[in-house]
């Protein structure tokens, strides 16, 4: 088929040998995922010639119908996955198969090396590298393919360690247009030429694809019909099984695992357009992606456009699905697209149904929600801060870990409804680390109250909760910032709460300590939010709380940050203690100490280690010398 004289041998880039060598020696409990993968491939280069062909007819020649064929030899161990789509030429065909241009490779590598069973077969799909897994099951891998419209036809082969070659080839060998896959069976993969198995495959995961799919189970039989590709979102919804369902968005979402949320519908008026959307029901890999795409494929009139439309709001990254409408051209640009106003529309229209669809599910399966919000609230939450319209109705779905909420979650009308006697704010702490901040010593004379607050541990929480002026007539206050104002609030135990006044001692030595710590504090007062810790920093009530002044300075927003307030506790032992001594260097060190112990408490280090620690030795020194 091919002439030594003119092949090419080319190694792999270093990833794509990594890769290669995860498949070959992996065992994998599902390795089906290989012609769901490639028959996914096919049905790609069947749309994209559908698709140039709306511009150019000609490319679709004598052989209009799209189709991808599965041709199956048992006595050979051979198998073929065949379409008549776009087809490759020699660049692309280098390009395609010999490396790998999507980024995440490294964290799938990582992924996948350590996957076992199932879990490995959902990674193969999702990073796009499915063309590989073919090696899973072959020894040996051969490609031909002519693109539509051209002379020339390629092979390509590989015996996938580490090597491929490509090579031309003659016409009369090749198909008339798209590309042939032939797969060199493995011993143990031989139940992948068999009949039995390549139908049950197909109707459980390529079903739906929307080009049809017909097998030739040996050589020389009749092609039957596995698949009729017909498009699922345009079949009425009482049609349409849950298992048709599921299956579709396996192939579309390139998962593994069954949508949490299916929202299907058909929009009329104005403009008419089908929608078929799925909230997954595991997170993508690429949910945290820095671009930030969505993931919704536009059709028009069932033809495949593109996948990189803005049908969805970045914080809805999440959700898999199409939308396909007639009120576009056939040939409409990627420039009219982005600039369309109709698609202005649908992205409002889409948007709106799902997030209604969402708030719907929290009503009536609160349990799904959860798995919902779990996966995809830190992304949802990006819409508080972006989506201005849209906040009001965001704050309703919104789920928060809270001091009282235990392993579950709140919203912020039971929040709201569970507000103690004289408590005006919806309280809330920021960081980056959930456990630490539920125990911010910050916290100590709210939990004594009963007074519940928010955990917010996710980057976006520090954005949005700074902007946003209130809920139900409640503002949002950091109990990071400013006083706390808990005098009013009455305390669990029905105890009077301390005196807020303090003592001469207690006044001399706050005095005391804000003139030693006047270059790296803002004020020492006494505090009323501290019950058990002697200290603790607070922001001041002008400007940003700790955690996001955190954030702007990491980002560069800030020049250099603001001098917190240092919160001593008055009716401490140790305070105590230390208003008693007249040593001016033994106060120095300890009211040093203190303060790094509260940075230490807050998640920070002590300014000047070395500092730190001679303190500590002369006060251990001491200590140990006088008992």
């Amino acid at each position: 088929m091919t002439t030594t004289a003119t092949a090419e041998h080319r190694s792999f880039e270093a990833d794509v040998s990594r890769l290669l060598h995860m498949m070959v020696h992996s065992v994998y409990s599902d390795r089906d995922v290989f012609l769901r993968e490639l028959i996914s491939n096919a049905a790609d280069a069947c749309e994209k010639l559908r698709y140039e062909a709306i511009a150019h007819p000609a490319l679709l020649g004598e052989e209009p119908k799209l189709a991808i064929t599965i041709e199956a030899d048992a006595e050979a161990g051979r198998l073929v996955i065949a379409d008549n789509g776009i087809g490759m030429g020699r660049d692309e065909m280098i390009e395609a198969l010999g490396t790998i241009a999507r980024s995440g490779t490294r964290s799938f590598m990582e992924r996948v090396a350590t996957a076992e069973g199932k879990e490995g077969a959902q990674l193969i799909g999702q990073f796009g590298v499915g063309f590989y897994s073919a090696f899973m099951v072959a020894g040996e891998v051969e490609v031909v393919s002519r693109r539509a419209g051209s002379d020339e036809a390629w092979a390509w082969s590989s015996n996938g360690k580490g090597e491929f070659t490509v090579a031309p080839v003659a016409l009369d060998e090749a198909p008339a247009r798209g590309t042939r896959v032939t797969l060199h069976l493995l011993d143990d993969a031989k139940t992948y030429a068999e009949r039995w198995t390549l139908e049950r495959i197909v109707r459980e995961q390529s079903g739906h694809v929307p080009v049809p799919i017909a097998l030739v189970e040996k050589p020389g039989a009749e092609a039957t019909t596995l698949a009729d590709g017909a498009a699922l979102w345009t079949k009425p919804k009482s049609e349409i099984s849950k298992d048709e369902y599921i299956d579709f968005y396996r192939s579309v979402a390139g998962q593994y695992d069954e949508p949490a949320a299916t929202i299907h519908f058909y929009a009329e008026g104005r403009h008419e357009y089908s929608a078929l959307a799925f909230v997954p029901g595991a997170r993508p890999f690429d949910l945290f992606d820095a671009e930030r795409k969505g993931r919704i494929k536009l059709y028009v009139k069932r033809v495949f456009i593109t996948d990189e439309a803005e049908l969805m709001p970045r914080y809805l990254r999440f959700v898999r699905g199409i939308v396909d409408t007639a009120d576009l051209p056939l040939n409409v640009s990627r420039e009219m697209i982005q600039d369309s106003p109709l698609l202005g529309a649908i992205k409002k229209g889409v948007t709106n149904r799902v997030l209604s669809d969402l708030a719907r599910l929290s009503e009536q399966d609160a349990a799904t929600f959860s798995l919902v919000w779990e996966n995809f609230g830190a992304v949802i939450k990006e819409g508080l801060y972006e989506d201005f319209e849209r906040r009001a109705q965001l704050l309703d779905l919104s789920r928060f870990r809270t001091t009282a909420s235990g392993e579950g979650w709140r919203s912020l009308k039971e929040y709201v409804a569970a507000l103690k006697e004289n408590q005006t704010a919806i309280y809330y702490i920021a960081g980056n680390d959930a456990g630490r901040i539920a125990n911010s010593p910050q916290l100590e004379g709210f939990r004594a109250r009963g007074i519940e607050v928010l955990l917010l541990s996710d980057p976006v929480d520090s954005f949005w909760v700074s902007g946003m002026p209130e809920f139900e007539g409640k503002p949002f206050k950091s109990v990071t910032q400013g006083a706390a104002d808990l005098g009013l609030v009455p305390l669990l135990d029905g105890a009077a709460p301390p005196s807020p006044e303090t003592g001469e001692k207690i006044t001399t030595l706050l005095a005391s300590m804000k003139e030693i710590l006047a270059d790296e504090v803002a004020d020492v007062r006494s505090s009323d939010r501290l019950t058990e810790s002697a200290v603790c920093l607070v922001a001041s009530d002008q400007g940003p709380d700790r955690q996001f002044e955190r954030l702007l300075s990491a980002a560069g927003r800030v020049e250099s940050a603001a001098k917190p307030i240092l919160e001593v506790n008055p009716h401490h032992a140790m305070v105590s203690a230390l208003a008693s001594v007249e040593d001016g260097a033994l106060r120095s060190d300890v009211a040093h100490l203190l303060l790094d112990s509260a940075r230490v408490l807050d998640g920070e280090r002590p300014a000047d280690a070395n500092a730190f620690a001679e303190r500590l030795n002369r006060l251990v020194t001491r200590s140990l010398r006088d008992s």
